[in-house]
């Protein structure tokens, strides 16, 4: 049986339909394809639960037409929009599961009540439940990590102060700054930055002489440079997953808002190694004495 796994949108968001796809290869003899934007087609091919990747195409006519050739039985997705759904029943694809969520909802034969706005569990375990829509007797059991990688941890702390844009809970830059001071003799601190935060890495450069490492060839040359460090200190974005993949700890600021929260967006990393922090806008001095505390505390 051929499955197509959905979720066309940011690095972050496409990780957390990793644990779900691993426990369905897992289980299964399927032919599993996975549909991805363009920031996430060379990375998704490094998977090796993972057969086949396809590109997303904004055009309906046109993504209907390639997903035809591929005989696709079942689909799955984990975060619909209009043009996909509608591509998706053009397809023909006999099966079409996703949440019921949206006016998109229409164009699926097997939809799946979630109420995501509850946050009653996380991103990546609400995908999992999917699972039961296809097949109610799999296993949705989840051990991390998704990336099993035998190396030996490198004593380096790296700090990654952007978001892209896509995260509601973050600290000041200063505070990184301060929070690096507070354990550069006790181990190396590296600076890392996505090619949206320029403002953030300009600060950086004039206001500290700590190493900034950005040549990296891709995202999975990043995930491999993450699986490597002792920790990973960021607001709830794209590395922060990516580093969690290969259970790399984590020291990671989210939203206080109940969407924007650690309970809806945690890592998909084992929960002994997260360090998860709720961070307002106009957070105290109070909540920055627990981060440092815990963080020399892993130090």
């Amino acid at each position: 049986m051929n499955i197509l796994i959905t979720r066309h949108d940011k690095i972050g968001d496409f990780c957390t339909t990793l644990p779900m796809i691993k426990v369905l290869k897992k289980q299964t003899n399927h032919k599993i394809f996975v549909l991805v934007s363009k920031v996430n087609y060379d990375f998704a091919k490094n998977f090796d639960f993972i057969d086949e990747v396809v590109l997303y195409e904004d055009k309906p006519l046109k993504l209907a037409k390639k997903l035809k050739k591929l005989n696709i039985d079942t689909s799955i997705s984990a975060f619909i929009d209009t043009k996909l759904s509608f591509a998706l029943f053009l397809s023909g694809i006999k099966t079409r599961i996703a949440p019921a969520t949206k006016i998109a909802q229409i164009f699926f034969n097997k939809k799946v009540k979630q109420r995501r706005s509850e946050v009653k569990m996380s991103e990546y375990e609400y995908n999992l439940e999917l699972l039961k829509a296809f097949d109610k007797n799999l296993d949705l059991t989840y051990t991390p990590p998704i990336l099993e990688l035998k190396q030996n941890r490198e004593y380096i702390v790296v700090f990654h102060p952007g978001f892209g844009g896509s995260s509601d809970g973050n600290l000041k830059l200063e505070d990184y700054l301060n929070l690096a001071k507070s354990i550069k003799d006790k181990t190396k601190v590296v600076f890392t930055f996505g090619p949206d935060d320029k403002t953030s890495e300009a600060f950086v450069k004039n206001n500290s002489d700590y190493e900034i490492k950005n040549n990296f060839k891709s995202i999975w040359d990043f995930t491999l440079y993450l699986s490597k460090v002792k920790l990973f200190i960021s607001t709830s974005t794209g590395p922060m997953h990516l580093a969690s993949l290969s259970n790399t700890p984590t020291l990671s600021f989210f939203g206080d808002s109940k969407f924007a929260s650690f309970k809806r967006w945690k890592p998909e990393s084992s929960e002994e190694v997260q360090n998860n922090f709720l961070v307002s806008e106009n957070y105290d001095k109070i909540l920055f004495k627990e981060i440092i505390k815990r963080l020399k505390e892993i130090v």
